[in-house]
């Protein structure tokens, strides 16, 4: 399984599933189950949905000459 999710793309995965989990708590429903995924992905730094799409949010880097 190779990486393709970027530092950036990580950090919001972990804030949409923190508050996905969150408002799903507070309003004591099942869609807080949804958080899940975005806080899974970016704990093994890989969406299979990306994958399946052929992106990848990692950043190149520059060569410089």
């Amino acid at each position: 399984m190779k990486t393709n999710i970027g530092t950036t793309d990580k950090k919001i995965r972990l804030m949409l599933g923190v508050v996905g989990i969150a408002l799903g708590i507070y309003l004591k429903s099942w869609w807080g189950a949804i958080g899940v995924i975005p806080l899974l992905t970016s704990f093994i730094n890989f969406c299979p949905l990306y994958a399946l799409l052929g992106i990848n949010s990692i950043k190149k880097p520059v060569n410089v000459k």
